[in-house]
């Protein structure tokens, strides 16, 4: 026998699940000095990198550096420093009892659950990784490159949010293209390049000839001050990230027809 029994439901509110995309800093330093002067190198010229973007921080890598595993955090100065690039600090992972406890103190909500994306396996698999699609809500479609195709002097910037760019014309030194996905420069790339800005360490940057004063994927960045290996200057040439025992490396191989 089937029994339906009658339900009220509140006509001013409804609890449902959500997700919320977050930004997450990865801290690897507790001097807060040190990350400000970082962050001014990273993004003091881009004012508009972040737009009140919502930021998890992942107290993680702190647990294995012998410097700063026990290390007192000031979170108020913290996220009012992060507050400064428009970045607005939620939630917090990864501390131990201390840092957790002065975190829940500054008003940063504990999600020890919480994971991030585009992690590089530990030990990648020798075939080629599947890229999942990103979730598009329904109806929405994605992101196009964004194509410039006027030259960029010095001084001037592009930044393809959510997106690649593509540029069909010369990137003289001094100038900047970022974006968030890949780079293409059907051209000489002589300014700075920084690919998967957001830590999308898959992206790459391609250039049908590399003269690059700095290339950065995912914020592991090579400048001017250590020169294009003598086979890849000026040449068409495709930068990637690899992982390694010491680190992620900058890769970069000549394209050949």
């Amino acid at each position: 026998m089937i029994v339906a029994l009658p339900a009220t439901s509140s006509s001013t509110f409804e609890i449902k699940s959500a997700n919320l995309p977050l930004v997450a800093l990865l801290l690897k330093s507790t001097d807060l000095a040190a990350l400000a002067r970082e962050l001014t190198v990273r993004f003091g010229d881009i004012p508009d990198f972040f737009d009140q973007d919502a930021l998890m921080i992942d107290l993680s890598p702190l647990q294995t550096s012998e410097n700063s595993a026990h290390g007192d955090i000031d979170f108020p100065s913290l996220i009012s420093l992060l507050g400064s690039y428009q970045l607005v600090a939620l939630a917090v992972k990864g501390g131990n009892d201390a840092q957790m406890s002065a975190a829940l103190r500054a008003g940063l909500l504990p999600v020890p659950d919480a994971h991030l994306v585009n992690q590089r396996p530990a030990e990648p698999a020798p075939q080629a990784r599947q890229q999942p699609a990103p979730a598009m809500a329904p109806g929405v479609a994605p992101l196009g490159a964004l194509v410039i195709d006027k030259p960029l002097r010095s001084g001037q910037q592009v930044y393809a949010r959510g997106r690649d760019l593509v540029v069909l014309a010369m990137v003289n030194a001094g100038a900047e293209v970022i974006a968030d996905g890949h780079i293409h420069v059907y051209a000489p790339l002589r300014g700075k390049a920084m690919a998967g800005a957001r830590g999308n360490a898959d992206a790459r940057i391609f250039a049908l000839a590399l003269e690059a004063e700095l290339l950065s994927i995912a914020g592991v960045y090579r400048t001017s001050e250590h020169p294009l290996p003598p086979g890849v200057a000026g040449q068409p040439t495709q930068v990637r990230l690899v992982a390694g025992e010491n680190g992620d490396r900058l890769v970069m191989s000549v394209m050949t027809p």
